[in-house]
């Protein structure tokens, strides 16, 4: 296991199976399934990422996103 990226961030994109979807600060609890895309997030100094994914699994609960990818 890798982890790609521990930290603040202000918004996560993820490529779920029913569409694309944003998570924002605040956001309800959430699990969901992901599908062929990119993972995109900005980081707290406003910087943007974007790592592509085949799938995997995206779990949202009190502000804290944490997503298993292969």
């Amino acid at each position: 296991m890798q982890v790609l990226y521990s930290g603040k961030a202000t918004s996560v994109s993820l490529p779920g199976s029913m569409g694309e979807f944003t998570v924002l600060r605040n956001h309800a609890s959430l699990i969901a399934t992901l599908v062929a895309g990119n993972i995109r997030y900005t980081d707290e100094s406003g910087t943007e990422h974007s790592t592509p994914v085949s799938g995997g699994i995206v779990d949202v609960d009190s502000n804290v996103v944490s997503v298993c990818v292969y």
